[in-house]
């Protein structure tokens, strides 16, 4: 799909954004970082939006959250926690860092699609459990729509803080965290 120049430009590129944001990120940075010529740049692709949109598509700068990742045992408290485990293992750090320095006004509505995928597959995916939940009798009946979005900001929130902050805030290991987390939110929605 790449060649090899393509890739080292677009690994130079989002390694910048994710430490100077887009804006601070320029193409003279871009070629210091790739080896390359900043003319190649303009060669292999148009401009910086175009390296990010690639990027995008390519599974190192991308989680590849899918529907297919989640399978359902209906007990409540095990789907949760490997919800949770499979979302953590995927939102890594630097997927984290890579959102919020695509979050630009030079980027207006051009990543946004992109960057909503795995938070819109989350939700698809916890809205439809919780309500086969409900039905089977395993959950209370409550809003399935506000408990997914409290579900995924539970799990964003970790991942953001430990993207951010690292061991200097989070001291809890991501084990724990996931356990304790989902413990306390079922508490909330069993029966």
């Amino acid at each position: 799909m790449y060649d090899e120049t393509q890739l080292k430009i677009i690994d130079a590129t989002m390694n910048l954004i994710i430490n100077k944001g887009y804006s601070g990120t320029t193409t003279k940075n871009i070629a210091r970082q790739a080896g390359v010529n900043e003319c190649t740049i303009f060669r292999k692709f148009q401009g910086k939006k175009e390296i990010v949109l690639a990027a995008m598509e390519l599974p190192k700068w991308n989680p590849g959250l899918s529907e297919e990742d989640f399978s359902c045992s209906e007990n409540l408290r095990e789907d949760l926690i490997s919800f949770s485990k499979i979302y953590q293992d995927k939102v890594t750090p630097q997927m984290v860092k890579i959102s919020i320095g695509l979050r630009s006004a030079e980027l207006e509505g051009v990543t946004i699609s992109g960057i909503m995928k795995v938070p819109m597959i989350f939700k698809k995916i916890l809205t439809k459990y919780f309500s086969e939940m409900i039905q089977k009798g395993k959950m209370r009946d409550c809003d399935v729509e506000s408990i997914s979005i409290q579900f995924i900001a539970m799990n964003f929130g970790f991942a953001f803080l430990k993207a951010s902050f690292g061991n200097n805030l989070v001291r809890v290991s991501e084990k724990e965290y996931i356990i304790s987390s989902v413990d306390t939110f079922i508490s909330g929605i069993k029966i």
